[in-house]
């Protein structure tokens, strides 16, 4: 039997329901989109990425960003509207760390690069977004440290994917799909 997702009107409601501010809101729907983009470019060179999966917890994984642990009181409250992959997603997506072969990627690496590309509501690509997170950490030299580290690791999928697809993220994301 195939999972049910909450499709874009549903993930809306949702995050009206759950009175997400709406500047997340567009964060989540910037976020979303790139991840889609992501996932459908690699599915045309024979990837299976599951696009209502990511598209749901996309819309979804800040539902609860309000809240000091935003990703556990968000995938409770998804999870209790009986969507257990997307709550999964969402519970894993802030300490996600994944490998930059896009070959091992799994519908939450999908999430989490789109992510990690995304600084409010606009797609800045790995460096801007990195820079803002180490700035925001206030000279934190431990999660700097990690920061950087993901850095590498999220330019390297970037580049690893370009390859794949061979399209630039950049036209990727802003193209159509």
């Amino acid at each position: 039997m195939k999972e049910k997702h909450p499709d874009r009107e549903e993930c809306l409601r949702m995050l009206e329901q759950y009175n997400t501010p709406a500047h997340v809101v567009r964060h989540c729907i910037a976020v979303t989109d790139a991840a889609v983009r992501i996932a459908a470019a690699l599915n045309e060179k024979g990837f299976d990425f599951n696009i209502p999966l990511i598209q749901a917890s996309g819309l979804l994984h800040y539902i609860a960003r309000a809240e000091k642990t935003h990703w556990k009181a968000g995938a409770h409250f998804v999870l209790k509207s009986g969507y257990g992959p997307e709550s999964k997603i969402i519970k894993n997506h802030m300490a996600h760390s994944f490998k930059p072969s896009p070959e091992k990627l799994k519908d939450l690496d999908i999430v989490c690069l789109g992510d990690r590309l995304v600084l409010e509501d606009e797609y800045v690509g790995v460096d801007v977004r990195m820079d803002y997170v180490i700035k925001k950490a206030e000279g934190d030299k431990r999660i700097e440290k990690i920061i950087n580290k993901n850095r590498e690791t999220n330019r390297l999928l970037v580049e690893n994917i370009e390859k794949i697809t061979g399209k630039s993220i950049d036209d990727i994301i802003k193209g159509s799909i």
